[in-house]
């Protein structure tokens, strides 16, 4: 499992995801497809978790945490990817009730939201020598500026920025699929996964970190 994590590989791999995603950006699929992809492939991320922990948890040497969180990561991040971009391209065929929101209202908030995502990444890329999913794994803990608030500020803008399309688009129900389906697999797939392989190739550094610094909603870092 080691060579998934040489670069070539890695380079290879995120061609395709990107060929991939793109054809299914462009592609005109029945109503039962779209809901493959946007339900499914959602709800699939939730065994492939389930099943990563449990090899993790079997042998939690250094070299198969890392290969193992390489290949959890491309696929959760292939399927979050392309059910964000089949809701995002289809949305205008969602039935439901209207959201009695200005467009330009979900329009500054897409913006500003879009923006904070970006900062988690420039953040993680200078604090933990890192880049989101499968892209390049953390070689530091991320511990400062964003991720003092919160340990998981890209999670946080993330739905935010997922929540503001909805209210861009002004669909009750792609912000219901983002609070109901998207955001909870996502966050499972932190707690069960991604916190126990940070604590296994960080130690105890994670967990103090962990011990001092909320999940999910900010509060000021402690002195």
């Amino acid at each position: 499992m080691r060579n998934v994590t040489a670069l070539p590989v890695r380079v290879v791999t995120l061609a395709l995801v990107w060929i991939i995603w793109w054809w299914i950006a462009g592609t005109r699929m029945s109503g039962g497809m779209n809901a493959a992809v946007i339900v499914g492939g959602v709800l699939l991320v939730l065994p492939i978790v389930w099943l990563a922990r449990r090899l993790l948890d079997k042998n939690p040497t250094g070299g198969r945490v890392a290969s193992m969180t390489m290949l959890v990561h491309y696929a959760v991040g292939f399927l979050f990817g392309a059910a964000i971009i089949r809701a995002v391209v289809t949305h205008e065929d969602w039935p439901g009730w209207e959201l009695p929101v200005p467009s330009v209202v979900g329009m500054w908030l897409t913006i500003t939201t879009g923006a904070a995502a970006f900062l988690t990444v420039v953040n993680l890329a200078i604090k933990g020598i890192g880049a989101p999913f499968a892209v390049a794994l953390s070689r530091r803990l991320a511990v400062e500026w964003l991720y003092g608030w919160t340990r998981n500020p890209m999670v946080l803008a993330a739905v935010a920025l997922l929540i503001s399309l909805g209210l861009w688009f002004r669909s009750a129900l792609f912000v219901l699929w983002v609070l109901l389906l998207f955001a909870p697999t996502l966050l499972v797939f932190v707690k069960v996964y991604e916190e126990r392989e940070l604590e296994l190739r960080f130690g105890t550094s994670y967990r103090e970190y962990r011990a001092r610094t909320p999940m999910l909603l900010p509060r000021r870092p402690r002195s």
